[in-house]
């Protein structure tokens, strides 16, 4: 089996990917692989990392004003089509899978002009441009959420789920908070802003370290690199009274961590969600508002229908809300319970199978 695979821009356009591909190689050692993204894009420091031979084109964003740059843009695209099917006649794939990001439109639409068995993963419950876009090309679009079915053509969409979500689930329990100075047997809140932080929760969280101090659970930040100074000095000016909280820049086994906390409070990132899903979390979502057609807020809200979690906005993120919002959750057994099994009921654990399944199909 030969794949070929794009998408990139951000983590929950290439981590998939990432999922996908490794899944392949396991039921088919044999197999192999090339990631088509860009070199400025973050696939270019993630993928080669995974020992996934990887080939760029250039090609970049419409502004949505209108500007010079636009132009350029039509070029790219013009001329990355054509990159695209070099690359593609060259590598001779089975099949080509898009998983977001402008790259993929290039890619994607390139292998349709040749005759190639396409699929485009759409992670959101709203469809990125680029998916839209390919939507009438594609011979199947996999989705993670039922509300954004009503953005494609109907025959082609299969609820899929997220490939990240079974690579998380089979994780079990460990006493890896042992790492971070936590106790594994006292109930967690794990709190992050994505993996370069949120400055809106940075903020809140430097308001509210101190509040944490006698409650009956423990906290573990992640605060992203750009924050981590800032919170550390105030962490430390605490002292030894503040032993329940920890603080670190940045969480490098994120899977594990999570498979071993009670409550998560973060963005509503679409493979941020899968995951939490996938080991039935309870969640606090903070949606982004600096995202595309504010996409996280309908994420999160997907979960907050089922009652799998709760959203605090932006907008209105403070001290009082957050730790309002969390001791809801933690203190009350119950309600830790039901959210429990909502957000376990929303989770696709299979997702993978799911997605290699219509692989197989369009390939056979």
């Amino acid at each position: 089996m030969r794949v070929l695979v794009s998408g990139g821009g951000t983590g929950g356009h290439i981590y998939p990917a990432v999922s996908l591909v490794k899944y392949i190689k396991k039921k088919h050692p044999d197999a192999e692989f090339i990631y088509v993204g860009t070199k400025k894009g973050l696939e270019s420091k993630i993928i080669p990392d995974q020992n996934i031979p990887f080939e760029t084109i250039e090609i970049q964003g419409f502004k949505r004003s209108l500007s010079p740059s636009n132009f350029k843009t039509v070029y790219l695209f013009l001329k990355s089509i054509s990159d695209a099917k070099k690359i593609i006649k060259n590598f001779q794939p089975d099949i080509v899978i898009g998983t977001g990001g402008y790259v993929c439109g290039s890619v994607v639409y390139a292998a349709h002009k040749l005759n190639i068995p396409t699929v485009i993963h759409e992670q959101n419950s709203v469809a990125g441009v680029t998916n839209k876009f390919l939507a009438r090309y594609v011979d199947k679009i996999g989705i993670c959420f039922s509300d954004v079915a009503s953005d494609f053509p109907k025959e082609k969409v299969v609820m899929v789920g997220n490939p990240r979500a079974q690579e998380v689930a089979g994780i079990q329990k460990s006493p890896v908070l042992n790492e971070y100075g936590l106790d594994p047997d006292t109930p967690t809140v794990l709190i992050f802003g994505g993996s370069r932080g949120a400055l809106a929760i940075n903020n809140v969280l430097l308001d509210s370290l101190s509040s944490f101090k006698d409650k009956p659970y423990q906290v573990l930040y992640a605060s992203g690199e750009i924050y981590f100074d800032e919170v550390k000095k105030k962490w430390q000016s605490l002292g030894e009274e503040l032993d329940n909280v920890k603080v670190v820049p940045y969480i490098k086994n994120m899977e594990h961590v999570l498979a071993n906390v009670d409550v998560v409070v973060g963005r509503a990132g679409a493979t941020s969600l899968a995951e939490i899903t996938s080991l039935g979390l309870p969640s606090i979502l903070i949606p982004s508002p600096n995202v595309t057609n504010d996409h996280q807020t309908k994420n999160a809200q997907s979960l907050v229908n089922k009652n799998a979690a709760i959203m605090v906005k932006n907008a209105e993120l403070t001290k009082e809300t957050l730790l309002s919002s969390i001791d809801q959750v933690m203190l009350n057994p119950n309600v830790k319970e039901q959210m429990k099994e909502a957000s376990k009921n929303e989770g696709i654990q299979d997702a993978t199978d799911r997605l290699y399944r219509l692989i197989v199909e369009l390939t056979s």
